[in-house]
């Protein structure tokens, strides 16, 4: 539904995506993608399906289902795989058999975008390159998503979202500025990547309403995640060295995580008049004519000072009875770090109605974190569970004007598993 209370179509409504992708980076770009309407088509491989089925624990039991559709684990269903792939549809197809690709280029000559993130080179091997897939649908936008991108020295190489957060520059500034490079503790590379992809599928789609053209869409893991660098980069290019500061900004203070009395507050000073109703706010006010505190410029200078003071002061009562104090009444930019499952279950997001349920076909009512975009005059947002493995399989080969007979020679020939 739309912000205006009213029902209209989604914005990609009427879009059929292809996915060959597995785990993160197709996945969530896809997902993105079936949130505004598309209608996307999950291609898996018989029996096992996508790596992420099998990520866990934990696992959700789903003994004794009986329908269309398994579950790949043996240990049942991955809760992982449900969040990067809600509102999907699988069909499992054997890639190697000529058989299965003559199924998949019927899917693709009716689709919009096929999305693939094989190592450079598989999609060539398998038959299923861009200009394959050109030859019987100009008009398809065919997104290649890989680690280090096509060209350059390092494009064979294998590469996960750690190599690349090593890589990336991203570990080297997060930590503690006297401990170990530390990983960001989500995906943060794939998902970066998985946006880009997303943004340029959509940014193709426009440019073929005004020209009537396909296009390719490539990118690397690599080349995603550099340009969110942007304050240590910007440090870099003058030929300063950014490294681990721990929760503290390289630009900005204070803007950092405090101790409490029972747990912690993030504090985000972002100017001078927050800086000042601050210092008035927590009793402090002489720190605001302090000289070592008094521009921006001479709090990051003396950060340490500056944190030495602050932790001090805020120490000395909770984090609820600051935020209450500081964020409620005072409206100053200042929160608390919440667990993940707090993050998820506060009136905030309650009210937002952020979390909300879907009902899957074999482990009932599951939840699902809806994506932010809210539009005036279109609707948007997730309508089914992610599927069970081949769980579309039949149906979407029905809607491709299979019959049941020529479905089950494909079954003989193992071009798609047996029910």
């Amino acid at each position: 539904m739309g912000t205006d209370g009213t029902h209209g179509e989604r914005i990609l409504d009427g879009i059929t995506v292809v996915d060959l992708s597995t785990f993160v980076t197709g996945g969530f770009a896809t997902m993105m993608l079936a949130n505004q309407g598309a209608e996307v088509i999950k291609v898996e491989r018989p029996e096992l399906g996508d790596d992420s089925r099998h990520s866990g624990p934990p696992f959700v039991d789903v003994e004794g289902y009986e329908g269309p559709g398994r579950p790949a684990s043996p240990h049942g269903e991955s809760p992982y795989f449900w969040t990067v792939n809600y509102d999907k549809r699988s069909v499992e197809l054997n890639l190697k058999s000529d058989e299965a690709l003559e199924v998949l280029f019927d899917l693709i000559e009716e689709a919009d975008v096929v999305v693939e993130n094989f190592r450079p080179g598989t999609a060539e091997r398998l038959g299923i390159a861009y200009e394959d897939v050109r030859a019987v649908n100009e008009q398809a936008i065919y997104c290649s998503i890989s680690a280090f991108g096509e060209t350059g020295p390092w494009s064979d190489r294998p590469g996960y979202d750690l190599l690349v957060q090593g890589m990336s520059g991203i570990m080297s500034v997060t930590g503690e500025e006297d401990g170990d490079p530390v990983k960001v503790g989500l995906p943060q590379t794939d998902l970066i990547t998985a946006m880009w992809a997303a943004f340029g599928i959509v940014g193709a789609l426009y440019r073929r309403e005004r020209t009537g053209e396909g296009e390719r869409v490539e990118l690397g893991m690599l080349d995603a995640a550099l340009p969110w660098l942007t304050k240590q980069a910007a440090k870099s290019f003058v030929g300063e060295k950014p490294g681990r500061m721990g929760t503290k900004d390289p630009v900005l203070a204070p803007y950092q995580s405090y101790p409490t009395a029972d747990g912690y507050l993030n504090v985000a000073c972002g100017n001078q008049k927050l800086w000042e109703g601050f210092c008035e706010e927590i009793g402090r006010a002489e720190l605001a004519d302090d000289p070592r505190f008094e521009s921006n410029a001479d709090r990051v200078e003396h950060m340490d000072e500056l944190e030495a003071e602050l932790s001090e002061t805020l120490s000395e009562r909770t984090t609820d009875e600051w935020v209450e104090r500081l964020a409620e009444n005072a409206g100053l930019p200042v929160g608390p770090v919440f667990e993940v499952s707090e993050a998820l279950g506060n009136e905030q997001v309650e009210a937002r109605d952020v979390v909300r349920t879907l009902e899957h076909p074999a482990a009932g009512e599951i939840p699902s974190i809806e994506h932010p975009l809210n539009f005036e005059h279109a609707d948007s947002g997730f309508e089914a569970a992610p599927p069970l493995l081949g769980e579309d399989t039949d149906a979407v080969l029905g809607e491709l004007g299979y019959s049941r007979e020529r479905i089950e020679e494909l079954r003989a020939a193992g071009a798609v598993p047996e029910e």
